[in-house]
């Protein structure tokens, strides 16, 4: 059974209609058939490659480099000696940080990476293959965590709710057959976007209940240690803006970007962008502390980024600069940080230009 046909039998099996979070975890987690579960290369800079999108670690080591001193100020401050990545994707950002930990000194002890696509997996373990004494792959989030996350463009491939409003209602969007395709319907619902002001009619935005389930998750799980999470997004005044009356879910497929979910399902990716506020708030309820929160470019320029940049060759610098323009991903992505509440510390990342107070 392909795809298509196991989501259209779910459709049935539901009645008819699904909600679109579920249509959004079959397209890309279905075992052996959704997006991040088949064997297309998904990473790299140019579509001849054979890519859909590139994330930062692929556009420059330096990226990685940067963010390990980070991850070297959180080892020193909690006492942890173990990295644990959300998503390791192709395995870049993975190399890059052992290698510059070791580099640092900071008595690396295990890399531990979760990791739910079997075929990413294997990517990874040819890639980590010179650290395999130290790297180990996890199925699930532990129990009792200690150690520092990382998670990059994770929470934006969290599966999201569609809300639609026509000026006095609003709706759940959700999935139904239509011919040999699919098409949205919108269903009466409870839920409604975390504000409620300056919607328009017609607006279609999103929720982010499975993202803000996970960093809850992993909140009560993390007893000594420190969380950061880099994704593009934004705080929830800008996120539910009235201009922003679209939504922000998009789909990439070679190096393009479409907003149509229901075409080439389980050959394209589908994202949102990240609503930090209600990230920040859910760490908080279940009792981490935000260490700050503030656009990539000061991140790693707070992280040595431009000392790292002088002893870079032309073509790296020009790279790298893509990781600082605002017109890139300088400001669009953005860099959140917890500790356990007993914990925190004054992470370099935050020290000039934390917006926290944007949140």
């Amino acid at each position: 059974m392909n795809l298509n046909d196991k989501i259209r039998a779910q459709i049935a099996a539901e009645g008819g209609w699904l909600p679109f979070d579920r249509f959004m975890s079959m397209a890309l987690y279905e075992p052996g058939l959704g997006y991040y579960a088949g064997g297309r290369r998904k990473f790299g800079t140019m579509p001849s490659q054979g890519s859909d999108f590139v994330t930062a670690p692929e556009m420059s080591p330096l990226f990685g480099r940067a963010l390990a001193r980070q991850l070297a100020q959180a080892m020193d401050a909690s006492g942890c000696r173990d990295v644990m990545e959300f998503g390791a994707g192709s395995g870049a950002l993975a190399a890059q940080l052992i290698a510059e930990l070791d580099a640092l000194g900071a008595g690396l002890a295990r890399y531990r990476i979760v990791e739910l696509s079997a075929e990413l997996r294997e990517r990874q373990r040819e890639r980590l293959a010179h650290w395999s004494d130290r790297v180990e792959w996890l199925d699930a989030l532990p129990e009792q965590i200690e150690a520092v996350v990382i998670g990059n463009e994770v929470l934006d491939a969290m599966p999201v709710q569609l809300l639609s409003f026509d000026g006095q209602v609003w709706r759940e969007r959700g999935v139904v057959a239509a011919g040999e395709g699919f098409a949205f319907e919108d269903r009466a619902t409870m839920q409604r976007p975390p504000i409620d002001t300056g919607f328009v009619p017609g607006t279609v935005t999103e929720i982010h209940p499975q993202a803000e389930a996970f960093t809850k998750t992993l909140a009560r799980a993390l007893k000594r240690g420190a969380a950061f999470f880099i994704d593009y997004g934004f705080p929830e005044a800008e996120y539910y803006h009235p201009q922003r009356h679209g939504g922000t879910l998009m789909c990439h497929q070679g190096h393009l970007a479409d907003p149509d979910p229901l075409l080439a399902v389980g050959d394209k990716d589908i994202t949102a962008h990240v609503n930090f506020t209600g990230i920040a708030l859910a760490g908080q309820d279940a009792g981490l502390v935000v260490l700050g929160y503030t656009s990539q470019a000061n991140f790693l320029l707070n992280c040595g980024i431009a000392d790292l940049l002088t002893g870079a060759r032309l073509s790296e610098r020009a790279m790298a600069h893509r990781l600082l323009a605002e017109h890139e991903m300088g400001e669009l992505f953005k860099v959140v940080g917890f500790a356990p509440l007993n914990a925190p510390f004054d992470a370099i990342g935050f020290e000039r230009g934390d917006r926290s107070h944007k949140l």
